[in-house]
């Protein structure tokens, strides 16, 4: 299987380069993405993927979302310096419009996709693990199909499919099947998505034992 590049943006993107605001707390995504860190499931290698940085996470706000910038993956920590504020997203045109010091990740689509077709949805992990990838079929994970490209419409309309006909919604977690090791798992609150990752996690390292 070719190997695409990594984080990059292929939507067209509407950016505003100023400051979040103060009354947007980034709190949840710097907690979560300390632990998906430390777990190398969001992180960055010269050996992987190209040398590019892997990994994203959001959460919905009032009016859009926020998200990690793209390419933050390889940092030891994450700052309000490194979120962006999606305002609005529109799939049939490829577009995103955001704020913030920083641009949103390339999965942004993707996130966006889940909080559309998900109201109670409020949190958003996308990771890289060849761990749970590869075990995706013994895990029961539902699957997008191999053609769907990251970041782009064709995978958010598979996460519309599988929203739709798999039991991917009630379970809060699905595999990328044509984005090698991505994983994307989403909750109702930040705590119900790190922690369904972290069981996810757990019963992969007890298959591979």
């Amino acid at each position: 299987m070719d190997i695409e590049p990594e984080g990059v943006i292929k939507y067209q993107l509407e950016r505003q380069d100023i400051a979040l605001p103060s009354s947007l707390s980034g709190d949840a995504l710097i907690h979560w993405f300390g632990i998906c860190h430390a777990l190398d499931l969001i992180g960055q290698h010269p050996d992987r993927y190209e040398g590019a940085a892997y990994g994203n996470i959001s959460q919905r706000k009032k009016q859009g979302f926020l998200v990690t910038g793209t390419q933050t993956g390889g940092q030891a920590d994450l700052t309000r310096h490194d979120i962006a504020w999606v305002r609005d997203f529109n799939i049939a045109s490829n577009r995103v419009r955001s704020q913030g010091p920083c641009r949103p990740s390339s999965e942004s689509l993707t996130h966006g996709q889940l909080y559309s077709l998900l109201p109670d949805v409020r949190f958003v992990i996308h990771v890289h693990s060849p761990l749970i990838w590869r075990r995706s079929k013994d895990l029961g994970l539902p699957s997008t199909v191999p053609d769907a490209a990251y970041g782009t419409p064709a995978m958010a309309l598979e996460v519309e499919r599988l929203v739709q006909t798999s039991p991917a919604g009630e379970a809060g977690v699905f595999s990328m099947g044509g984005h090698e090791d991505g994983i994307v798992v989403f909750g109702n609150t930040p705590d119900q998505a790190g922690l369904r990752l972290l069981r996810l996690y757990r019963r992969a390292c007890e298959l591979r034992s």
